[in-house]
C-alpha cells in the first residue's frame, strides 16, 4: 500500500518534472533548438495543429532553423503564426521552405529569459509541492482508516519527503543548466 503511494507520487512528480522540461526547451537561447518552434500552434484547415505535425524541422546552422512543410499550402498559415509569436524571429520563405534566423539576444533579453526560467522553475517546485501535500494526506486518511500504523505513516511522510526532495534539486540542476545556457555569449 506504501509502496503505491511511493510510485503514484514519482510517476506525478515525473510528468511535472516532464512540463518543465518541454517549458526549458521552448524557451530560446543563443542556439537554434527546434523543440523551440515544434509546440507552435499553426491554423490548418479550421484546426489548431502543432507545427511539427505540418512539417519537417531541422538546424541547418547553429543560429538557424529550417522548416519544410509537408503541403505547400500551409506555407502561408506557418508564416503567419510565426510573426503572430511571441518569438521575436522573423520568417524568410523562398517560396518552399522556411529559414529562421536566431540572432544573438541581447545582454537585456538573456536577463529576461533567465527571470522566466526563475519562474517556470517556481512553478515546477509548486507542483511538486502540491504533489506531496496529496500524497500525505492520502497516507494520513489510510491511517485514519487504520490500514496503517502510525509508525508507517512517520516513515511514509519522512519517504515522500525525499522524494520530493530529490525533484526540487532536480529541477534546481535543470534551471541552473538553462540559465547558464542563456547568460553564454
Amino acid at each position: 500500500m506504501l509502496a503505491d503511494v511511493y510510485q503514484e507520487t514519482e510517476e506525478r512528480m515525473d510528468k511535472a518534472l516532464g512540463v518543465l522540461v518541454q517549458e526549458l526547451n521552448s524557451i530560446r537561447t543563443g542556439r537554434a533548438n527546434p523543440s523551440l518552434v515544434e509546440l507552435l500552434p499553426i491554423e490548418y484547415y479550421g484546426t489548431q495543429t502543432p507545427l511539427q505535425e505540418l512539417a519537417g524541422i531541422s538546424v541547418p546552422e547553429s543560429r538557424s532553423l529550417l522548416i519544410r512543410p509537408y503541403d505547400p499550402s500551409s506555407l502561408k498559415n506557418i508564416e503567419k503564426a510565426i510573426l503572430k509569436s511571441d518569438l521575436g524571429l522573423t520568417p524568410n520563405s523562398d517560396g518552399e521552405n522556411i529559414r529562421l534566423v536566431l540572432p544573438t539576444p541581447t545582454e537585456e533579453r538573456r536577463k529576461e529569459l533567465v527571470k522566466v526560467v526563475g519562474i517556470k522553475a517556481e512553478e515546477a517546485r509548486i507542483a511538486i509541492r502540491n504533489i506531496r501535500r496529496d500524497s500525505i494526506r492520502d497516507l494520513r486518511d489510510f491511517e485514519d482508516e487504520k490500514m496503517i500504523t502510525e509508525d508507517d505513516l512517520h516513515r511514509g511522510e519522512e519517504h515522500i519527503q525525499k522524494i520530493t526532495d530529490d525533484f526540487i534539486k532536480k529541477i534546481d540542476e535543470l534551471c541552473e543548466r538553462k540559465e547558464s545556457e542563456i547568460m553564454e555569449v
